[in-house]
């Protein structure tokens, strides 16, 4: 059986001109999956905003940079095996190693952080930094990490042979301390000890961490041992000369490695290599699981919408029994029927989703502007939002579609 433009054309000025009657009941259904709707386009903008705000500071920090850590980046440690939990720490002498056996390295930045229990604390005169954080490094860091200095210069060789008490502040803690003041030469004191403060570092932008970074007190890390020994929780950055030669560089740090840790050629490596790429799987694979959760938490908000406009739509039905009645009394089909109240509902829904991706796409920008985060406006969650909102529609709308084309006319028209 073949509806015709024309049985079309009518089914739908019925459906709009039912709706149009029906403005308060149509408004509070049209709400529903507005707020279904707005929920996955919201969380699908914030989630992609996050994505790309993520995907900028790993391109931040160099297409050619190589992470060398004890345990892998995403390592869950309630699950680690026990080759795992036996491997040493990563020392300065792998550092060494890799800088005088890869010749594809540029650089390279041993790091270790000291966090000291209630906060590290830092002095100037009668001004205090609020838990800055206190790193040992070598000289390669700035080129490692493409950090600028913006006053004095940054640590170098010989003060990491000679153990100097130097250091280098982060842009907003030499603020902090020092005010309108140069720091460039100033004493200050970190957790007791006296340094000399010898540069301050360039603003760091950041959506991540950039309090950290901008809070920072760099000293040598010759310094840093001496004065922090039970410290191991070291990691080293390095730098390939270029991106072409990143590969190269990760084999011959991995074969350097192996030689100095002693693994034997039977045995996996004892220690982890990431780069850019690495971060990038990591980063997609936990917006994955963060669409996944979205899409549980939205499909409620979505079947709750989808039980309103079932529950609206049965009313309608037996509120235009006797309408329902004349109609297939005067000649009209079953699907004429079926097609009226399924363009009813899913002319609701639709108009709920067309709602809820403004809506959503709103709150989705202001979220992502108050966490500095990029705006996305993502094409394809705007698409699946407007189809499901359809989708919705038509199966909300089809049991009471076909309920209605069942109704006996003559039953129909006795109905008052």
């Amino acid at each position: 059986m073949i509806l015709t433009a024309i049985e079309i054309r009518d089914a739908i000025i019925m459906a709009l001109s039912s709706i149009m009657s029906n403005k308060l009941r149509a408004g509070l259904t049209i709400l529903g999956v507005m707020i279904g709707v707005s929920s996955v386009i919201s969380l699908a903008s914030v989630i992609e905003g996050l994505d790309a705000a993520l995907e900028k500071e790993i391109d931040g920090m160099g297409s050619n940079s190589i992470l060398i850590t004890k345990l892998p980046i995403n390592v869950d440690r309630h699950n680690l095996g026990e080759d795992e939990r036996n491997r040493p720490p990563i020392t300065i002498g792998e550092a060494r190693a890799i800088q005088d056996n890869c010749p594809s390295i540029d650089g390279i930045s041993p790091q270790n952080y000291y966090f000291q229990p209630g906060g590290n604390e830092i002095k100037y005169k009668n001004r205090k930094a609020n838990r800055p954080s206190l790193m040992g490094t070598w000289p390669d860091y700035v080129r490692v990490n493409g950090t600028g200095i913006e006053q004095g210069r940054f640590l170098s060789y010989i003060d990491e042979q000679f153990r100097s008490f130097v250091c280098v502040l982060g842009h907003d803690l030499a603020k902090t301390l020092f005010l309108q003041e140069n720091p460039v030469g100033r004493t200050i004191r970190i957790n007791g000890k006296q340094f000399e403060v010898i540069g301050v570092f360039e603003k760091r932008e950041s959506n991540f961490d950039s309090d950290r970074e901008n809070r920072v007190v760099v000293i040598p890390l010759s310094t840093f041992e001496k004065l922090y020994p039970w410290e191991e929780a070291l990691f080293l950055m390095a730098k390939a000369e270029s991106y072409e030669k990143l590969e190269q560089a990760q084999e011959e740090i991995i074969s350097t490695l192996r030689m100095y840790r002693k693994v034997p050629f039977n045995k996996p490596n004892s220690f982890e290599i990431s780069t850019q790429d690495n971060l990038k799987d990591f980063v997609g694979n936990m917006t994955k699981y963060l669409y996944m959760a979205m899409m549980t938490i939205t499909s409620v908000g979505l079947m709750v919408g989808g039980i309103g406009v079932m529950n609206i739509m049965l009313v309608s039905v037996t509120e235009r029994t006797r309408e329902i009645g004349v109609r297939k009394a005067v000649g009209a089909k079953k699907l004429n029927i079926i097609l009226q109240f399924l363009i009813e509902a899913m002319t609701l829904t639709a108009a709920g989703g067309l709602v809820g991706i403004v809506f959503g796409q709103i709150v989705g920008t202001i979220i992502n502007s108050m966490a500095g985060f990029p705006g996305v406006v993502s094409v394809s969650w705007i698409l699946i939002g407007f189809f499901v909102a359809v989708s919705v529609g038509m199966v909300s709308g089809l049991y009471p579609a076909i309920k209605a084309s069942r109704l006996d006319p003559i039953e129909a028209l006795r109905y008052e």
